[in-house]
């Protein structure tokens, strides 16, 4: 007889909930991240939110800030502090690139997701700039209408 397959929830991504509502998302970068020990086995098990996390650059690096990782369950009195800040690693070259576009003014370093790429977990940063009041009714109305388009395509067919 087999061993049945495990029914519990298995992380897959986890995606920031407000990026594509409140802001224009225009370059997008991969990163690693540096993690203590109990906090992959958190974000394995899906305990992770990025709804009010940024990056910032610090004296030639990144980090991301406000990122909560749920203490470990199993965890010791060595768990990590859920929101303390976490350095991206990335290539130099990249981290010029992205000062460059921020420091333009009005822009933000906004993690979009966190996913596994061969075993290793990755954040999808993004440059984004904010949207104003009437750029987010715009953007309402045009899902309004998408819905009201795809509700009369069913009941065509």
């Amino acid at each position: 007889m087999c061993a049945k397959k495990q029914s519990g929830r298995r992380f897959q991504e986890v995606r920031n909930p407000k990026v594509f509502r409140d802001y224009f998302v225009e370059d997008r970068v991969e990163a690693g991240i540096v993690l203590a020990g109990t906090e992959i086995k958190a974000i394995r098990s899906g305990r992770v939110q990025l709804a009010d996390a940024f990056a910032k650059l610090e004296k030639g690096e990144v980090f991301l800030r406000n990122v909560h990782i749920d203490e470990y369950a199993f965890g010791n009195i060595h768990n990590h502090p859920p929101r303390r800040p976490r350095k991206l690693l990335l290539h130099s070259k990249e981290i010029r690139k992205l000062d460059v576009e921020v420091s333009q003014g009005g822009k933000a370093l906004i993690p979009i997701r966190l996913y596994f790429k061969q075993g290793l977990l990755k954040v999808e940063l993004a440059v984004c700039t904010g949207k104003k009041l009437y750029d987010k009714r715009e953007t309402l109305k045009k899902k309004a209408q998408m819905q009201d388009i795809e509700r009369a395509m069913r009941r065509r067919r």
